[in-house]
């Protein structure tokens, strides 16, 4: 009796905690076209790195006050509301509001976003705290209908493009997990990015910036070769998939340890 009622309210737990929708959303697979039509419809898919960080952020709410003759702002996001406030930061929002500015400039393209964010300070000023709400923040946002982000794989079911993709090997995902429109040739992006935001009512414009990565790139030059430049054969090896984001699983979020803990410095991560 006692184990079934155990079975019976373990089932109306999992009933309750499920969430179909949920999961067919995170889930999603399609064609490269449909991925077109996606961002047709919501051109914020295509947003880079900095951009969705900045809107995240932003998306938070702000508060403006005058401190000591100084316009301060201050970032709702660094309340940690999400978790009960636990990582919560306070007396920083001058140094925040930098960072949300270095941020604003990457988003914007204007040259921060080629260079190495370092959070300099001394013990105690709440940098690893930072940089856990943002590696959480990232994490739940990508999860989210406004933050959904996008990447590819090539598929090869039937086998017959071993010599390309290797023996035995059926699905090739982005090493990188790139944007899919990353796929589209130099010469073709202007006139697609055109067509995704002629008649669009969003201020953000899709942009297509950067070159694939080599293992990618040595595929899709491949297979244009054997399709004789058939560029609708080449995409009907892409499968498009959702992409979230977890620093457990290494995708889109990293760390690691110095060598030395006191005395650190960029060229561990840039080689330079």
């Amino acid at each position: 009796m006692s184990n079934d009622w155990g079975s019976t309210n373990f089932q109306t737990i999992l009933k309750d905690w499920q969430n179909t929708k949920e999961y067919r959303d995170l889930n999603w697979a399609g064609s490269f076209n449909d991925y077109i039509s996606l961002v047709k419809k919501n051109p914020k898919i295509s947003r880079n790195a900095f951009q969705r960080l900045y809107d995240l952020i932003v998306e938070k709410g702000t508060e403006e006050y005058v401190d000591v003759k100084k316009h301060v702002i201050h970032y709702k996001f660094f309340d940690d509301e999400d978790n009960g406030g636990r990582d919560a930061v306070f007396g920083l929002d001058i140094p925040l509001m930098k960072l949300v500015n270095v941020l604003r400039a990457a988003a914007q393209g204007y040259g921060a976003e080629k260079r190495v964010i370092l959070l300099h300070g001394p013990v105690g000023s709440a940098k690893s705290t930072v940089c856990r709400m943002i590696k959480k923040g990232v994490e739940a946002y990508s999860k989210t209908e406004q933050g959904a982000l996008y990447t590819f794989e090539w598929v090869d079911e039937a086998g017959d493009h071993e010599e390309i993709f290797g023996k035995g090997v059926r699905v090739y995902p982005s090493p990188m997990h790139e944007d899919p429109l990353m796929l589209v040739p130099e010469d073709m992006r202007a006139k697609l990015c055109e067509e995704l935001n002629r008649g669009s009512r969003d201020d953000y414009r899709v942009q297509i910036q950067g070159e694939l990565c080599p293992p990618s790139r040595y595929i899709f030059k491949k297979l244009l070769e054997k399709y004789n430049g058939n560029l609708e054969k080449v995409f009907g090896h892409v499968r498009v998939k959702r992409m979230v984001l977890s620093e457990a699983d290494r995708i889109g979020i990293g760390t690691f340890q110095p060598k030395d803990e006191k005395n650190q410095d960029s060229t561990e991560l840039t080689g330079v």
